[in-house]
């Protein structure tokens, strides 16, 4: 397994034995409704934890091209625009995730997508492992 810093919240993904990301939602019982991020206090009583798949289809996207305010952006000061998308993930989910792997102008709605991990520096310095989704194939 690739040598990986922690990830950004146990909650929200886990590794394979092969450094391959995992995102962790929730299923609730009554209505089979998948809830991504799985609610913090999920009762086991009402939800089932789940794996999501890890491909999926681009939804739509857009380019981030300012600082967001802080709290909740955790990212350096030194900002660089970067893509943003919603990826369904089959017919499980949509989630909302940073966009990799090709030109920020590269990307396109219906566009297959993968899970990737993706390193993250806190403001203070600090090293993290988030989530992130690619272009199955290269992109020019």
């Amino acid at each position: 397994m690739p040598d990986l810093a922690p990830p950004i919240d146990d909650r929200l993904l886990h590794f394979d034995t092969d450094g391959s990301p995992r995102l962790l939602a929730a299923r609730e019982h009554e209505s089979g409704r998948v809830v991504f991020p799985a609610p913090g206090d999920a009762d086991p009583d009402r939800y089932e934890a789940i794996v999501l798949p890890q491909e999926g289809r681009l939804w739509s996207w857009t380019v981030q091209r300012f600082r967001p305010k802080s709290p909740p952006y955790a990212g350096p000061e030194a900002f660089e625009p970067y893509a943003v998308g919603y990826v369904a993930l089959g017919d499980t989910v949509i989630v909302e995730g940073r966009l990799t792997g090709a030109a920020l102008d590269g990307f396109a709605i219906g566009m297959p997508m993968r899970l990737v991990s993706e390193s993250f520096t806190l403001q203070n310095g600090e090293q993290r492992t988030t989530f992130a989704f690619a272009p199955t194939e290269k992109t020019a």
